[in-house]
């Protein structure tokens, strides 16, 4: 990040502590940023081409900035704003949708407005200096643990090793169906910068075509379309529209198919609805989507989003997901889903994830990738390919994070663009090697098909003196514990179901 982005980084955040006293979350205070730098951003546009800007007269910042407008009166006026430009469409209308006042203060609402960015010259800024600024504001926030934001947050590192290995090309749309705050399609958005010489026509399909999302948390939602916005994606205006939808993904089958799909899907193992009897009382039923183009029907939303992702691909179409590691191993639809994907689509890596790098705890994962194929009636996949970056290898949040460095290995191996000519660094003279293969009959031979792949020797279960340190263990066995308790709940749940379901 440039001194000039960590300067508005520091600037801004530093007045979030301010607002943090009058009980504002650190999403709150990003999302009333949203709000003010679109509008300011608009009105310097304006000024620098005199071309209209899509915000309507008595809305813009002028209004906003005037001199007399102070206390309830510029609080009005600020409520008036958001619900007028929320009723806008395009990705207008996506950055105001449902947006709310939360500054109770005027007198701080007016010092956000005219002093942090009003003094500022937003357009002026290169679009790495604004979207590096932003990104940082939104990393702020995942590391919020108690306001849950971690979860919309993919460590960044990651995000650059796997688009490295995909690589998106010119002319090609790449989809994150549960993007978050933008990082899979950010990332797309810069290798296809750094690594292709675009014409005029791929650099107007870059930014207007080739990136869509879909984020079901209007608030997130909200803070992606900001983020790519400001990374110079997307229209200005209502005459296309925005690249990000709010919506459930898995709702229904998709209507387009896309060549490239890279998501993380949110965590947590079931899909649910809250219900409200007549009475009043509310209950947790489990969501179960009925989609024809699904393998076979269940609630557990990974799984899920194994089967959309594979619906969403063009055929020849790559994917990586972000997957924890009970769809590797779960029985019964879990069991169905993997023996289908080996043979309709070639699954041909998948990268072991250490713990302690998502802001999200409990979370063991893996990134799976796969590239649809044509219907056959032997299967695709012959061989998969498996990088164990888990065993013996120790990451935390603040004292060891993950760099893109620590990837730099698996990168190598995974060799992007000749993967036919990939070499296994582990055999049984070199038991410690971290990349070993695993050929379709392996895989279907196995309990379940189960695709939880290991072999290393781990060190800590056989040399006390070779244990990681006190507070990474602890940590780890707190990720262990609750990702039991999740699990528990989740059974607890379809239980409680089940017995209200009789019961009724």
């Amino acid at each position: 990040m440039s001194d000039t982005s960590n300067r508005i980084v520091q600037k801004l955040w530093s007045y979030c502590h301010v607002l943090r006293d009058d009980g504002l979350s650190y999403q709150d205070y990003l999302e009333q940023l949203t709000s003010l730098l679109f509008v300011k951003m608009a009105d310097e546009r304006e000024q620098q081409t005199g071309q209209s800007q899509p915000i309507p007269k008595g809305y813009r910042w002028a209004d906003l900035a005037r001199p007399d407008m102070e206390g309830v009166k510029l609080e009005q006026h600020y409520r008036d704003t958001l619900k007028k430009l929320g009723e806008a469409g395009g990705m207008l209308g996506l950055v105001f949708r449902k947006a709310q006042n939360k500054i109770q203060d005027p007198a701080k609402l007016r010092q956000l407005i005219v002093e942090l960015i009003g003094k500022e010259d937003w357009l002026s800024m290169s679009a790495d200096v604004k979207g590096d600024a932003y990104e940082g504001l939104l990393e702020k926030n995942a590391q919020d643990v108690k306001g849950g934001a971690g979860q919309y947050f993919t460590p960044r590192p990651l995000i650059q090793a796997i688009v490295d290995c995909i690589q998106p090309r010119p002319g090609e749309v790449v989809m994150d169906p549960a993007c978050g705050t933008g990082g899979f399609l950010l990332a797309a958005h810069e290798y296809l910068k750094e690594h292709h010489q675009l014409d005029k026509g791929e650099k107007r399909h870059l930014r207007f075509d080739a990136l869509r999302g879909v984020e079901l948390v209007p608030g997130v939602a909200r803070l992606c379309a900001m983020n790519l916005f400001l990374h110079g994606i997307g229209p200005d205006d209502d005459s296309k529209a925005s690249p990000i939808a709010e919506d459930d993904s898995l709702r229904s089958e998709p209507a387009d198919h896309t060549d490239v799909v890279l998501t993380n899907p949110p965590f947590g193992k079931k899909s649910s609805i809250t219900v409200v009897n007549e009475d009043g009382d509310t209950d947790r039923q489990t969501l179960t989507y009925n989609r024809p183009d699904f393998w076979t029907t269940t609630s557990n939303k990974q799984l899920n989003f194994v089967q959309h992702v594979k619906s969403l691909l063009k055929i020849h179409g790559r994917a990586a997901v972000v997957v924890p590691d009970n769809v590797l191993f779960e029985g019964g639809a879990g069991e169905t889903i993997r023996r289908k994907l080996l043979h309709e689509c070639e699954v041909h890596t998948l990268l072991r994830l250490p713990t302690g790098i998502f802001y999200a705890q409990g979370v063991k994962a893996n990134v799976l990738f796969f590239d649809r194929k044509p219907g056959s009636k032997t299967p695709w996949t012959r061989t998969l390919w498996v990088y164990d970056l888990r065993t013996n290898i120790h990451f935390t949040l603040h004292q060891n994070q993950l760099t893109r460095a620590d990837l730099d290995e698996f990168v190598a191996c995974y060799r992007p663009g000749e993967r036919q000519k990939r070499k296994a660094t582990w055999s049984e003279k070199t038991p410690e090697g971290h990349w070993r293969p695993y050929s379709y009959e392996e895989l279907v031979a196995r309990d379940k098909v189960s695709l939880d792949l290991f072999w290393l020797r781990d060190e800590s279960l056989e040399d006390s003196a070779s244990l990681p340190a006190p507070h990474v263990l602890a940590r780890e066995i707190a990720e262990d514990l609750r990702a039991a308790t999740e699990q528990i709940e989740s059974i607890l749940g379809d239980l409680e179901a089940r017995a209200n379901g009789r019961g009724a």
